[in-house]
């Protein structure tokens, strides 16, 4: 066997397995705490400017739900926001190209996604703060 041979195959389980560290458990946000006497239109009007200001966009609104998509690059990602007087709560709905699956029962997404949500929430906490001032 050729030595190329030989070192693609010792490498190959490698990149399997860092394939796989790019994966992650899909867990959805905690849901974010809405300050006290904040209108519905306020709400609403955080979460959307939240979600353009990451370059998400508003597929449809209607009260107490808002449904968002990104599309970055090749990757899609669709959630669900639900809200209320006292909570936001961010949903994932699906995906393409974040190796979305399934394994031993537990759902797994790229580490990507992750981060894009933690972003999110990040923006709408500090916008209800912006909006408290």
């Amino acid at each position: 066997m050729s030595r190329t041979r030989v070192l693609s195959l010792l490498l190959l389980p490698v990149l399997f397995l860092l394939m796989a560290f790019r994966q992650a458990p899909l867990v959805d946000p905690d849901p974010i705490a809405v300050p006290p006497k904040t209108a519905e239109h306020q709400i609403a009007k955080v979460i959307k400017v939240s979600l353009l200001h990451r370059g998400w966009t508003v597929d449809s609104e209607k009260p107490g739900a808002i449904d968002a998509t990104l599309h970055l690059r090749e990757h899609v990602a669709r959630i669900a926001i639900s809200y209320d007087s006292a909570n936001v709560r961010i949903k994932y709905l699906s995906s393409e190209n974040l190796k979305y699956e399934i394994e031993h029962g537990k759902p797994l997404i790229h580490k990507n996604y992750l981060s894009w949500i933690e972003n999110l929430v990040t923006d709408i906490r500090t916008n209800f703060v912006a909006l408290a001032d």
